[in-house]
C-alpha cells in the first residue's frame, strides 16, 4: 500500500530575516519542540535510567574529590620544607600524591565508562522513539515539510544528540564536578583567594548571557538549512529525467545555489557568535590566576597567609581553566545539540491525532462527503463544496481534466488530509478521525507512487497482514498478476529485492503495491492511477483481477483511461474543484455534456459524433 504524493502548495513568500540570526527555510517543516518541552523530555530520559545516571554523578564526585588532595598536599610540602622537615616527609606526602591520582584515574574510568553505557541505552531509546514517531505521521505532514526535513531530524540530528548523550553529557558533568569542588577548595583554603576565584567565572557568566539567547535560535536556522539543502538536492536527484526533458536544469541550479547560500549564511553568523565568544572565555581563564597572586603575595606579605595555602591556590586555580573550558565546549555543543534535540522531539507535535478510547466504530461501508471545501496552504481553493455519497460495493470512477481536483478529493476521502469545511464521513464517523489501524481496515489509498522495502518478496507483502501463510500471499500475487515473475525469481518468495538484490522495475513495484491492497482486504478502495505505469493490456488485467478478487466491496478509482470509467458503476466528473456531473456511463454520453466530451475526445472523434459500439 502506498499513499500519494501530494501535490506541492505554493510555497509562502519569504519573511526578512530576524535581526538575530539569518532566516532560512521555505518549506513548510515539521514542529520543533520549545525548551519547556526538551527539558521535559530529557528529563524523562534521565528518569527513566536514573540509577545509572546517578551512578555517574557519584563517580565523578569520587573522580574530583581524589584530583584535589594532590594540589593540597604540594602546599603541604612547601610548608614541610619552609619548616626543615627531612625528605622522608617528603617522600610520604609524595608517594600520597600518587596513590591518589592513580585512585583519580581509575574512578574516571570508571565513570567514564558508566557514562558512555548511560549515554548509549539513552540513544536508542531516542533512535527508537524517533521511528515510532515517524510512522505515525499523517502522510500529509511528510509531504508538505518535504522528505529533506524528515531525512535531516533522522540523520544528522539524531547523531547530533547521540554524541552529546554519549560524550558531551559525561564530559559536562564531569567538568562542571570539577569546577564546583575546586572552588570550595579554594575558599576552604582562604576566602579572600576564594573570591579571587570567581573572577573568571562571573565574566563567563557576563559572556553566556550575551551568546545563550542567540545561540538557540541560530543554530536552529542553521539545521532548517541544512533540511532544506538535503530537500532540494534528493528532489533534484529523484526527478533527474523529469528535470532534463523538461529543460529545468538552470532553475534547479538556481534553487540550489539559493538554498546553499541560506545555509552558509546561517553556519557563517554561528561561527561569528562562536569567534566572539571563545576569545572572551580564554581571558577569563586567566584572570583567577592573576588576580590570586597579587592577593596571595600580598597576604603573605602581611603575614596572613601561608605559603603553602598560596601555592596550592594558585595550582587549584591554574587546574580550573581545564574544566571550565571543557564545560564550556560543551555548552556550545549543548546549543547545538539542544536544537536538534528540539527538531527530533518536535515529531511529537506532529503525530496523527488518535481518537479516544471507545470512540464510535463506523455503523457501515458507506462514504458521504457534504459541502467539502479544500485549500492548501495560501493557495486558493482546490475543492468547492463538493456532495458525493458512496454506496457500499459500489464502483466509482471519478474523471476530469488535470487539475480539476480528482487526487484532493481521494486524499480527503481516504483520510490523508482533513477538509477545511465540510465533512468526510465512513459510516457517520468523521474520517479523518480514524486511528491508523482503524482507518486501515476502513479505506486503502493506493496511488502511482509506490515503494519497495530492502528485503525479501515475502517481507514487502507481510506488511500488509503480518500474519499470512505463503498460500495466502500467493493468492494475492496471482490476484494483480505478479505470480509468474516471482516463481522465476531465484528464491521465489525469499528473494532479496532493492540495493544489493534484485531491482524491481516500475510494473512490478506497483503490483507488489496492489498485491498489499489485497493482502490488507479493505471495504473501500481507492485508486489514483495505481496503474500508470503498466503497459495497457497488463494494466487491464491487473484492473480486473482486482475487481474480481474486491467483489462487494467499494472501489473508487480516479480514471485517465476511460475503459475504466466505462466499467464503473457510477463516473462523478469534476471539473474546477466542483462535482459537475454524475451518474452512469450510458446516462452521461446521452446526456452530451462534459463527460461525453471527454470520452469522444478519448476515442479521438470531433464532437457530436455517436458513440462507438462496445467498451
Amino acid at each position: 500500500m502506498t499513499a500519494a504524493q501530494n501535490p506541492k502548495p505554493p510555497k509562502a513568500s519569504g519573511t526578512p530575516a530576524a535581526s538575530t540570526a539569518p532566516a532560512a527555510a521555505t518549506h513548510h517543516h515539521l514542529p520543533i519542540a520549545t525548551p519547556l518541552q526538551v527539558r521535559r523530555a530529557a528529563g524523562h530520559l534521565v528518569r527513566v535510567d536514573a540509577r545509572a545516571f546517578a551512578a555517574v554523578l557519584g563517580l565523578n564526585a569520587l573522580a574530583c574529590a581524589a584530583g584535589l588532595v594532590a594540589p593540597w598536599l604540594v602546599g603541604r610540602i612547601v610548608d614541610e620544607v619552609r619548616k626543615g622537615a627531612g625528605v622522608a616527609a617528603v617522600d610520604r606526602l609524595a608517594f600520597v600524591i600518587l596513590l591518589c591520582s592513580l585512585a583519580q584515574l581509575l574512578i574516571a574510568r570508571w565513570a567514564r565508562y558508566v557514562g558512555f553505557r548511560f549515554g548509549e541505552r539513552t540513544l536508542a531509546r531516542v533512535r527508537e522513539q524517533f521511528v515510532d514517531r515517524a510512522l505515525a505521521l499523517p502522510a500529509s505532514a511528510v509531504e508538505r515539510a518535504g522528505t529533506g526535513d524528515l531525512t535531516a531530524r533522522g540523520t544528522a540530528d539524531v547523531t547530533t544528540v547521540g554524541t552529546t548523550l554519549r560524550d558531551a553529557g559525561p564530559e559536562l558533568f564531569i567538568g562542571s564536578t570539577q569546577v564546583l569542588f575546586i572552588l570550595g577548595a579554594v575558599f576552604f583554603l582562604d576566602w579572600r583567594l576564594g573570591l579571587c576565584a570567581l573572577v573568571g567565572p562571573l565574566v563567563i557568566q557576563f559572556a553566556l548571557r550575551w551568546y545563550l539567547p542567540r545561540a538557540r535560535p541560530a543554530y536552529l536556522a542553521e539545521r532548517a538549512a541544512t533540511s532544506e539543502v538535503a530537500e532540494i538536492l534528493g528532489a533534484t536527484a529523484a526527478g533527474a529525467r523529469t528535470v532534463e526533458a523538461f529543460g529545468l536544469q538552470g532553475r534547479r541550479t538556481d534553487a540550489s545555489r539559493d538554498a546553499l547560500e541560506a545555509a552558509r549564511r546561517t553556519r557563517t553568523y554561528t561561527l561569528r557568535l562562536r569567534t566572539m565568544f571563545f576569545p572572551i572565555v580564554q581571558v577569563a581563564y586567566a584572570l583567577p590566576v592573576f588576580t590570586a597572586l597579587l592577593a596571595g603575595g600580598a597576604l603573605y606579605t602581611h603575614g596572613l597567609i601561608g605559603l603553602g595555602a598560596v601555592v596550592s591556590a594558585t595550582l587549584y586555580l591554574r587546574q580550573l581553566s581545564e574544566p571550565l573550558d571543557q564545560v564550556l565546549m560543551r555548552v556550545e555543543m549543548l546549543q547545538s545539540s539542544g536544537a536538534s534535540f528540539a527538531r527530533v522531539e518536535g515529531l511529537a507535535g506532529a503525530e496523527r491525532a488518535t481518537p479516544a478510547d471507545g470512540s464510535p466504530e463506523p455503523a457501515d461501508d458507506r462514504i458521504d462527503v457534504r459541502e467539502v471545501r479544500y485549500a492548501y496552504n495560501r493557495g486558493g481553493e482546490v475543492l468547492c463544496g463538493v456532495d458525493l455519497a458512496v454506496r457500499p460495493g459500489e464502483r466509482l470512477a471519478v474523471v476530469g481534466p488535470s487539475g480539476a481536483g480528482k487526487t484532493t478529493l481521494c486524499r480527503l476521502l481516504a483520510g490523508i488530509d482533513a477538509p477545511g469545511s465540510g465533512t468526510v464521513t465512513v459510516g457517520g464517523v468523521p474520517v479523518a478521525a480514524l486511528g491508523p489501524e482503524q482507518l486501515r481496515r476502513q479505506v486503502v489509498l493506493v496511488t502511482q507512487e509506490h515503494h519497495v522495502f530492502l528485503g525479501t518478496v515475502r517481507d514487502n507483502l507481510l506488511i500488509a497482514e503480518p500474519a499470512a501463510s505463503d498460500g495466502q500471499l500467493w493468492d494475492a500475487l496471482t490476484a494483480v498478476g505478479a505470480d509468474t515473475w516471482v516463481r522465476e525469481l531465484p528464491d521465489g518468495l525469499n528473494t532479496e529485492l532493492g540495493s544489493g538484490g534484485r531491482r524491481t522495475d516500475g510494473s512490478q513495484a506497483q503490483q507488489l503495491a496492489l498485491a498489499r491492497v489485497v493482502l490488507a482486504d479493505p471495504h473501500t478502495l481507492i485508486l489514483d492511477e495505481a496503474t500508470a505505469l503498466l503497459d495497457p493490456t497488463t494494466a487491464r488485467h491487473t484492473e480486473r483481477a482486482l475487481a474480481a478478487v474486491l467483489e462487494g466491496r467499494t472501489v473508487i478509482a480516479i480514471a485517465h483511461r476511460l475503459h475504466t470509467a466505462h466499467d464503473a458503476d457510477r463516473v462523478a466528473v469534476m471539473e474546477a474543484g466542483r462535482l459537475s456531473e454524475l451518474g452512469p456511463h450510458d446516462a452521461l454520453v446521452a446526456a452530451d455534456g462534459p463527460y461525453a466530451a471527454l470520452w469522444r475526445s478519448w476515442h479521438g472523434e470531433p464532437p457530436g459524433a455517436p458513440e462507438p459500439g462496445g467498451a
